[in-house]
C-alpha cells in the first residue's frame, strides 16, 4: 500500500470480492469455449456451430483479454492498486469490441435470439461500472 492513502470501506472488499468471482465466470467460460470438442460442437444447432466455427481469431483474442483483464482488474482493486482503472478500461474496451462484432456482423441476434441479448448487456453494464467504481476508489484515495 503506498503512503497516504485512506482506509475503504468493507463494502468496498464485498464488491472487488463479487467482482472477481463474476469474472472468474467469465474466465471459465471463456475456456469451456475454447474446449468445446466436436462431439459438443455437433450436437449444437447448424447456425450455432457456424457462428461458433466462424468466429475470427481476433475476436476470440478479445474475449480472452476481456475476462482475463476483468479478473487482473479486480485483484488490482482487492489490493488496492490504482492500475486498476486501466486494466478495467482495456478489459471494457475488449468486451465492447467482441459485442460488437457478435452482434453487429456476426448477427447472433438471429443466431441466440433475443433472450441472449441480456447477458452481454448486463457484461457490458458491470465493466463500466467497475471503471467508475475504480475510478471513485482513486478518487477517494483507497487505491493507489
Amino acid at each position: 500500500m503506498s503512503p497516504g492513502l485512506n482506509t475503504p470501506p468493507k463494502s468496498f472488499y464485498w464488491t472487488a470480492g463479487a467482482a472477481l468471482l463474476w469474472n472468474l465466470v467469465g474466465v471459465y467460460n471463456y475456456i469451456a469455449q475454447m474446449t468445446m470438442t466436436e462431439e459438443v460442437l455437433a450436437a449444437l444447432p447448424d447456425a450455432q456451430r457456424a457462428f461458433f466455427e466462424s468466429q475470427p481469431s481476433w475476436v476470440t483474442g478479445a474475449f480472452a483479454l476481456a475476462v482475463n483483464a476483468g479478473a487482473l482488474g479486480c485483484l488490482l482493486l482487492l489490493f488496492r492498486k490504482a492500475g486498476a482503472l486501466p486494466v478495467f478500461v482495456f478489459s471494457l474496451a475488449c468486451v465492447l469490441l467482441q459485442s460488437g462484432y457478435d452482434y453487429f456482423v456476426a448477427d447472433a441476434l438471429r443466431v441466440f435470439g433475443t433472450a441472449q441479448l441480456a447477458l452481454p448487456i448486463t457484461i457490458i453494464v458491470i465493466g463500466a461500472y467497475l471503471v467508475k467504481y475504480s475510478k471513485d476508489a482513486a478518487g477517494k484515495h483507497w487505491i493507489g
